[in-house]
């Protein structure tokens, strides 16, 4: 028997005009990406709302206005939060059918607080990774663009030498061209790697803001550096993450693992399926989670393209590709 449509009455309360002109954007656009991302009808007169359409459509309709509606009292929505809130209920929409993952990820809220901002994670993959993380001295992030692998990485990185568990954060990547041949890049050595690293320096500004990280930096707190440049090193003390492991080498990848020393953490990133390394050569992080998978204190986290956090058409780019198997992996 097929689904029907059923409509949902909700009341927000307090009946504040400019929260609820703050919920439902200018010309209520806010209402109207609701509506095309859930394939519904929502209907407003003053603080009442109608939500109209498939069952779990509607439910989900109706519990994005209530968390928005609650973040409209003391923020101002734009159309970025608003899917934000989406992605969120539809995530725990399907966490929701899922009771092993529910029990599992509903154990402990899992925050970290910057000094510059609040970081929750999105959906259960994320609150998983960033739980693992805390409990194993390697934990590998596995999954397509926009999941949040290095932005959470990042945040775990800034958490630990804030609270003193390190004394250091480095931050590596492999310089490997994404299909480009950029040439002879002029300039020092910081000038030549900085595009290679822009990503990781992106997140630290956005949680510690430009000024600190630069001061970090300068003091050696923060290391950026490519992954050549750890060969013959031992990392004491230190929150370690690997970015784009995808396009190491397997020795590149063995090199790297046992640089982690006493005292350290590191995290791997990476997604399989945007391999960038010349025809023939097998990816160290394919390799790493065939030899790796069953060893004892080391936890790998898979993201799914239902975990995307940017812009939603990222999502769907990535199921079209992935459906269509195209992928380079």
């Amino acid at each position: 028997m097929n689904a029907v449509e059923i409509s949902q009455d909700i009341v927000l309360e307090p009946a504040d005009n400019s929260r609820l002109a703050n919920l439902c954007g200018q010309f209520d656009e806010h209402l109207r990406q609701i509506e095309r991302r859930l394939n519904i009808q929502i209907a407003s007169r003053g603080n009442q709302f109608r939500v109209t359409g498939m069952p779990g459509a509607a439910q989900i309709g109706s519990n994005v206005l209530r968390s928005l509606f609650r973040l409209a009292g003391r923020e101002s929505l734009d159309p970025e939060r608003v899917h934000i809130a989406l992605q969120e209920s539809v995530m725990d929409e399907a966490d929701a059918r899922d009771e092993a993952a529910a029990a599992a990820t509903d154990e402990e809220l899992v925050e970290i607080q910057t000094r510059r901002k609040l970081v929750r994670p999105r959906g259960s993959n994320q609150r998983l990774y960033l739980k693992s993380i805390r409990e194993h001295d390697l934990s590998f992030g596995i999954g397509p663009a926009g999941t949040g692998k290095t932005y959470l990485a990042v945040a775990s990185a800034i958490d630990a030498l804030e609270s003193e568990q390190v004394r250091r954060i480095v931050l590596v990547r492999p310089a490997v061209e994404a299909g480009e041949r950029l040439g002879f890049l002029p300039g020092d050595l910081s000038q030549k790697v900085d595009p290679y690293l822009r990503p990781m320096y992106d997140a630290l500004y956005d949680m510690l803001g430009a000024e600190q990280v630069a001061k970090l930096i300068e003091r050696n707190v923060i290391e950026v550096a490519p992954l050549a440049f750890m060969r013959g090193r031992s990392l004491n003390d230190s929150f370690v993450i690997l970015d784009e492991a995808q396009n190491t080498s397997v020795a590149q990848m063995k090199m790297f693992l046992t640089r982690i020393g006493f005292g350290s953490r590191a995290v791997v990133t990476g997604d399989i399926t945007q391999i960038d390394l010349p025809s023939g050569q097998q990816s160290g992080l394919k390799n790493a989670i065939q030899i790796l998978s069953n060893v004892r204190g080391i936890s790998f986290t898979y993201f799914q393209p239902k975990d995307v956090v940017r812009h939603e058409l990222v999502q769907r780019i990535v199921e079209a590709y992935e459906a269509d198997g195209k992928d380079d992996s």
